[in-house]
């Protein structure tokens, strides 16, 4: 097996992994926490309202800090745009141009981090009037 053929194969497998193992590994801990609360169901125990709530409270996230988050998306797409822009320029030393095919994905992630921000910002106004 080549490299064409190989290399195709590694990267969708680790990008399988990535995205189905924690999906797995949350699915068994449900069901073991389910066996658990039947298996004492079945046995006549009584259980703690404590303790049930301590089992499915793992299912169940608090809210989070949604301007919170997106001002965070926002500033770290703001800083890979810079990061690109600076390649795009420290590359001009080596060849004599600007590169261009890295001014592209900077002028994205730049137009998507102004995005976040602002939408942090409106987020963050709208939360302050209904307090």
């Amino acid at each position: 097996m080549g490299a064409d053929v190989f290399v195709p194969f590694v990267f969708f497998g680790f990008l399988g992994a990535v995205i189905l193992v924690p999906i797995w590994l949350k699915e068994r801990t449900k069901r073991s926490a389910h066996a658990l609360i039947s298996q004492a169901l079945e046995k006549g125990q009584q259980l703690d309202p404590a303790l049930l709530r301590q089992l499915t409270d793992g299912a169940v996230k608090p809210p989070k800090d949604r301007a919170r988050s997106t001002l965070g998306n926002g500033i770290v797409l703001l800083a890979l745009a810079i990061g690109f822009l600076i390649g795009a320029f420290a590359m001009e030393d080596f060849t004599g141009a600007v590169e261009t095919g890295m001014l592209v994905p900077a002028a994205i992630l730049g137009a998507l981090g102004i995005a976040f921000t602002l939408l942090a910002m409106v987020d963050y106004a709208s939360k302050k009037k209904e307090q």
